[in-house]
């Protein structure tokens, strides 16, 4: 399958008009996409409060922020008691690792910021009357039997495996959400996200649009993991928060769970000859064993998101990689040698 290079364009954030100036807190905020979330909220000239630990968040995501006064930093880590932030209209809790290098460090903190912080969260949101939207994840369906993913499938995941710190704590905290909105009266909405991936991603997080982009910039062979015929689909950054956005100002009614993802599917080993296709590189491929449970495909049916939230993503795979390469060809040069990937 072959990726070809369109004309760029601006990829500004475009404001969606004046609104009701709402205090939204987002934990995760320093993260790849909760920065992402930050400075759209900013742009609408929401009040946003990030709350982040900086275990895989980064300052450089955002440091443009600081001087907002309408920005609040507050470094916190989401599984202990939350300090004091005062009353929020919106929370989303984007708030963990999702690259497995990254949770699989410490699955114990892994599994604990997605249950004991999902319940400080949403204690806060039943306190503050808060809407609050849970960032799951299309891990919940494991290495599925069936493709594309609906919301309905109950997926295949491994409970005593190495991803599953990550598969069953997102899972646990969808239950939490789904019980707090039961007994409590709580304003939930769970998006269940796909793949994303542009500017402001860790180039060493170990996800393979990072993993592909350092070695095909750095002219290093590119590492696929078994033959390269497993699948994903690729969401970029401004279609997802697009679509977190709009299942946040949906009606309570719709709780979810929602899938928002990129319904395009590539095979890995398309998504490396396509890198290298647009870079003009020839097609220099290292093959690796697969690591223990990573899924054979993985494909969202977004019938539901596009029928309820009026959501589709915009962006090709191709358009959004060519936005996305500026990005880290800056990142590469600014990288020690000994932190590229192999």
């Amino acid at each position: 399958m072959s990726l070809h290079r369109p004309k760029l364009h601006s990829n500004r954030t475009i404001s969606r008009g004046p609104k009701a100036r709402r205090r939204i807190l987002v934990a995760g905020g320093a993260g790849f996409l909760g920065s992402h979330l930050c400075h759209t909220l900013l742009n609408d000239e929401h009040v946003v409060i990030c709350m982040d630990n900086f275990e895989t968040g980064r300052m450089s995501n955002i440091a443009l922020l600081l001087s907002d006064p309408n920005f609040i930093l507050v470094r916190h880590d989401i599984i202990d008691p939350l300090p004091d932030i005062g009353p929020v209209d919106e929370i989303y809790n984007l708030a963990c690792a999702a690259s497995p290098p990254k949770y699989q460090i410490d699955p114990i903190h892994t599994l604990k910021t997605n249950i004991w912080g999902a319940i400080n969260l949403l204690e806060l949101a039943v306190s503050c009357d808060a809407k609050i939207l849970q960032s799951s994840t299309s891990e919940v369906y494991g290495d599925p039997e069936t493709s594309p993913q609906s919301e309905d499938y109950r997926g295949c995941v491994n409970t005593m495996g190495p991803r599953a710190c990550y598969d069953e704590g997102k899972r646990a905290a969808e239950t939490l959400f789904y019980d707090y909105y039961q007994t409590r009266g709580a304003r939930i909405r769970v998006a269940r996200i796909f793949n994303t991936y542009g500017p402001s991603m860790c180039p060493t997080d170990g996800r393979v649009i990072s993993n592909f982009m350092v070695q095909a910039l750095s002219g290093a062979p590119l590492t696929i993991y078994g033959h390269g015929n497993q699948t994903r689909s690729f969401c970029y950054v401004s279609d997802m928060i697009a679509g977190l956005m709009a299942l946040m100002a949906a009606p309570d009614s719709a709780v979810g769970p929602y899938n928002l993802g990129n319904p395009e599917e590539f095979t890995i080993a398309a998504l490396a000859h396509g890198i290298l296709e647009i870079l003009g590189l020839p097609p220099i491929i290292h093959y690796r064993d697969l690591p223990q449970d990573d899924p054979r495909q993985r494909c969202p049916d977004i019938t539901k998101a596009n029928r309820d939230l009026n959501w589709a993503p915009r962006i090709s795979l191709a358009e959004g990689l060519n936005y996305t390469m500026p990005y880290f060809e800056t990142e590469l040069r600014q990288m020690k040698p000994a932190l590229i990937a192999e």
